[in-house]
Formats: structure tokens, sequence, C-alpha cells
């Protein structure tokens, strides 16, 4: 990854990899997208370039295209996606989550979840599975785009421009940011929002009692009958 720090941001390659990077790892969490945007920032610290503008606008496009990538996938392969991310207790949970979450929030639990790791691929992925409206998806999406990718390049340039002699400590620092930045917006999340699993679990009433076998209710009223007849008739002679 240091590797970027070197990189010529005019050079073809730095495009491809602003653009490619953020649209692949919607569908493939592990691509470290905001680990290699902030990269690309770090290595045009100290300089201006025409070139930084094209690598802002193509890591958003990338971001852009990977949510709508996810949300398509979603919609065309619904009863597949589910039982490959959202199986077991864990993902019926993150399914769960998603769709209160949009119910109550909307798309800014979309541009939110731009900054969760894990949270951008279940929300874009239900938003699909749920048939959330087409143009506010887009909407959404297209503005965390651009917030999250101007926010990690210029993120990545100040850490850059602060160690101009040690540009791999303005990377850390970068990194730093960014993950305080997620626990900061996670602790939000599970404040206003907590797991829907949980919640109904803690206002689960208990089980209710069976209701009364008619056999002892016939039985009931008998000796209830009985009991009022020898109350009429009196104490025995």
């Amino acid at each position: 990854m240091t590797g970027l720090l070197h990189i010529d941001a005019a050079a073809p390659l730095s495009y491809l990899i602003a653009l490619l990077v953020p649209g692949l790892d919607a569908l493939l969490p592990v691509l470290p997208s905001e680990t290699v945007v902030i990269a690309l920032g770090v290595a045009t610290a100290g300089r201006f370039d025409p070139g930084i503008g094209a690598l802002v606008a193509l890591a958003a496009a990338g971001a852009f295209l990977g949510d709508n990538l996810s949300y398509w996938f979603g919609r065309r392969f619904g009863p597949l996606i589910e039982r490959r991310f959202f199986r077991g207790g864990k993902g019926k949970q993150r399914r769960a989550w998603a769709e209160q979450a949009l119910d109550r929030f909307g798309g800014r639990i979309i541009i939110a979840c731009r900054f969760i790791p894990g949270g951008r691929t279940a929300v874009t992925l239900t938003c699909g599975m749920v048939g959330y409206r087409p143009r506010r998806f887009v909407a959404a999406t297209a503005c965390a785009g651009v917030i999250w990718a101007s926010y990690a390049f210029f993120l990545g340039r100040l850490g850059g421009q602060a160690f101009e002699e040690q540009p791999w400590l303005g990377l850390l620092l970068a990194l730093g940011a960014t993950l305080l930045l997620s626990a900061v917006v996670e602790v939000i999340r599970r404040g206003r929002l907590r797991w829907p699993g949980a919640a109904r679990a803690s206002r689960r009433p208990g089980p209710a009692a069976p209701p009364p076998d008619r056999a002892d209710c016939l039985a009931g009223q008998q000796a209830g009958s009985g009991g009022s007849q020898r109350d009429l008739a009196g104490p025995p002679g």
C-alpha cells in the first residue's frame, strides 16, 4: 500500500485505481477503498496538480457505481443474496437492521453507512431487495460518493503535508482519523437505532397461559352446580 505514496497523480494507473477499487468494494468489502483514496491524497500532498480533481471525481464515481451495482444485485438476485450475505442469526439481524434504518432515516442512512465498515454493503443490498425507490437511492448514493471521496482524499493530503519528509506517517494519521470517525458514527448508530432483534426481545411478553381444557370446564361446572344444590337443600338431618 505504501507504493501508492510514490505514484504519479497524472499516471493512468492512478486514475484506474481511483475508479475501480471504490467500485468493487461494494460487493467485496475486503478491498481497502478508503485506504487507497487516502494514499492517493498523501501522494499528491505538497503540490498542485490538475489531476487532483480528476482523482476525486473518479473515486466518487467509483463509489457511486459500486453502490448502484450492489442495489442491482439485491434487486435481481434477492433470494441468492439472502442466502449468501444474510444467512445465520447475525446476517438476519443485519438485514432487519437495514430495513428498519431505511424506514426510519431514508437516504440519510445510505450516506451515513458509507463511513461504517460493512454497513455500506448491507444497506445497498437491502435497498435492492426491498425495492427502495431508485430515484432516492441514486440521489443518496451520489451525495455519499462525493462526500466520501472528498473527505478521504483531502484528509490524505492534509496528513501528507503534515509529514512531508515521512509520508507514511501522514498515511497512518489519516487512517487513524477515518477509524475514529467510523467509531463515532457507529456509536451514534447504536445509540439511535438498536439492533431490532434485541429490541424485540426486550419487548417480547412472557408465554401465554394455555387455554383451559374443555373437560376441566365441564367438571368445574358440574361441581359448582352440585355445590349450589346442597346449599339450597341445607345441612343433612
